[in-house]
């Protein structure tokens, strides 16, 4: 069965960081993309940014560029999602996704509250 496992996220200050982890279970991450989304209360779901399936190419929402890095390791079938600078604008729960055989998987989510 197919899996995406969101983690790492909680409650942080202002300023704060913390780094999120996408990992997979029953299938390679190797071969595709991988996109990290939020969705704050009473908000759409938006995304983050997104890494190519080698590494090499990745993109990143305006309000979190310069801020947030997303990297992978396919070695531990995961994708990070590096946040720095946190403001309480990006408390959200924040997903991950990935696009397999033409079908799209999501994660539960993990929660990160910016918060003092």
């Amino acid at each position: 069965q197919l899996q995406l496992v969101e983690s790492g996220g909680g409650l942080v200050q202002p300023g704060g960081s913390l780094r999120l982890s996408c990992a997979a279970s029953g299938f390679t991450l190797d071969y595709y993309s991988i996109g990290w989304f939020r969705q704050a209360p009473g908000k759409e779901r938006e995304g983050v940014s997104c890494i190519s399936s080698s590494g090499g190419s990745t993109n990143y929402a305006d309000s979190v560029k310069g801020r947030f890095t997303i990297s992978r390791d396919n070695a531990k079938n995961t994708v990070y999602l590096q946040m720095n600078s946190l403001k309480p604008e990006d408390t959200a729960v924040y997903y991950c996704n990935a696009r397999v055989d033409g079908m799209l998987y999501w994660g539960k989510g993990t929660l990160v509250t910016v918060s003092s």
